[in-house]
């Protein structure tokens, strides 16, 4: 393994400098600290609320004790049709880029097993379920004007020149996907106490690109810049374990409780490293390292109110019990650790989901509300006019995000078909362009490299984004 003494954030007073790509921060928590994916028809149209209802497999997702409610074996699968859109704001301007995606996004199925015996104990069922994202996204900011970085050149026969920049537009562009194998088991104690287990394999697959457009005003040129350490690609593979309860207070109440441990992710990562040449021409290479993460412990309680056969609701509350970290190899872990620990709230998320039956029609609908992964960071940044000052922002890198499910299914007894329609949001502060000379040596810049151009300037632009997202699904299912 190579390992690089990569510089990330430095924390300092009432404001951090940022030293390295923010797709490190935004992957930590946004990738390999959310383990919960989207699901079934069903389970989306309720918003993922169903941790003291169960009854299926995507009850893994929550609480495994929903797989002891299960009274009859079944398999479904899901196909989702995605489509997202980001805004990013900056300067009195504006730029859109949405993109379409359809994918397998889950496949679960349930073994039920009655005990025919004296007991109390009256099923134990084991189930399976598999949860798949699609994570691509990409984040276009347009140019402005008033930002404008000097630099010192020299032409060809050595002679200095003195230039400006003009910053002319920045992307984040991710790709890839991510996936939850969830295996458990449920027991069904008299129809009043149920309990589960679950075990969790988790992995995913995604590049990362970080790029910059700037301007020469001596001769007119203009050329795209990388982001130091980028672009980069990341291999993951994590597990987790997941225990919970749920009881009947009474016909109509039920509450449950849930807790997942961490994640123990183990992260192979490859990326690029520029560096100014002995020519003083901008060079690079591309390295490897691993990294060893643990996401948060997380709970989750729950309650339900079914007060016929025809009707429930649901609601969940859960929240991160520790904070993210990577396991310190070299300066980059440390720092990552100190921003978790400064910056990062409990990542809490509440979910309410109902469901009504006509007969063989099913309604459902549902709404989550997940908080600011983040607390309020002050940052030296760009303004409108290119000036530059310490900025507070309450939202950065991700901001809370809102959800609202919708979906009917029919029952044919045998087999089953839910649809669902889900759309997401949320708003947040997006920084770029920072980046640092580390010893006063271009060697270790980390800003953005072209040519034989580096810009490290140790300020931050930061463009307003707005995320939506509308999703379909189509469950298939078949009760046996």
């Amino acid at each position: 393994m190579i390992k690089k003494s990569l510089a990330v954030f430095t924390v300092a007073a009432a404001f951090f400098a940022q030293a390295q790509d923010v797709s490190t921060l935004r992957n930590t928590v946004d990738v390999y600290s959310n383990s919960s994916l989207g699901s079934s028809a069903k389970w989306n149209a309720m918003a993922g609320s169903a941790g003291a209802l169960g009854g299926d497999a995507t009850s893994l997702l929550n609480n495994p004790a929903g797989l002891g409610v299960a009274i009859s074996s079944n398999i479904g699968g899901t196909l989702g049709l995605s489509n997202y859109k980001n805004v990013s704001s900056s300067g009195n301007q504006s730029t859109s880029f949405s993109n379409t995606m359809a994918d397998l996004t889950n496949a679960n199925g349930v073994a039920s097993f009655q005990l025919l015996t004296e007991t109390p104990w009256k099923f134990v069922n084991l189930g399976v379920n598999i949860s798949s994202r699609n994570l691509d996204s990409y984040v276009e900011t347009p140019g402005n004007a008033n930002i404008i970085i000097p630099k010192d050149l020299e032409d060809s026969m050595g002679t200095p020149l003195a230039g400006n920049l003009s910053f002319l537009g920045h992307g984040y562009d991710r790709t890839g996907l991510q996936t939850k194998m969830s295996v458990g088991i449920g027991a069904n104690y008299n129809h009043s106490l149920f309990l589960g287990a679950g075990l969790n394999f988790h992995s995913s697959n995604l590049e990362q690109f970080d790029t910059a457009r700037f301007g020469l005003d001596l001769d007119n040129s203009v050329a795209q810049y990388d982001k130091q350490y980028t672009p980069f690609s990341e291999l993951g593979s994590g597990f987790s374990a997941s225990v919970g309860v749920i009881g009947k207070l009474n016909n109509q109440f039920r509450v449950g409780a849930a807790l997942e441990t961490p994640t123990w992710w183990q992260v192979e990562r490859v990326y690029t490293d520029y560096f100014t040449d002995a020519d003083g021409y901008i060079s690079y290479e591309t390295l490897a390292e691993d990294r060893t993460f643990t996401s948060p412990l997380k709970a989750t309680l729950s309650a339900a109110f079914v007060p016929n056969k025809n009707f429930s609701l649901n609601v969940d509350y859960g929240i991160g019990l520790t904070k993210p970290k990577y396991k310190v190899q070299g300066p980059a872990e440390t720092e990552l650790n100190d921003f978790f620990d400064d910056h990062s709230t409990s990542g809490s998320e509440i979910k309410v989901g109902a469901e009504y039956r006509i007969k063989a029609l099913r309604l459902r609908g549902g709404f989550a509300h997940a908080g600011n992964p983040f607390d309020a960071v002050t940052l030296s940044a760009y303004n409108n006019s290119g000036a530059i000052s310490n900025q507070t922002f309450d939202n950065l890198i991700l901001g809370s995000r809102n959800t609202v499910g919708l979906g009917a299914g029919y029952d044919f007894k045998s087999f089953y078909i839910d649809l669902a329609y889900q759309n997401m949001n949320s708003e947040y502060s997006n920084p770029f362009l920072f980046g640092s000379v580390i010893n006063g040596s271009p060697r270790y810049a980390t800003g953005y490299h072209s040519g034989n151009f580096d810009v490290s300037e140790e300020v931050s632009a930061v463009s307003s984004v707005k995320n939506s997202q509308n999703n379909l699904f189509l469950s298939l299912g078949w009760k046996f």
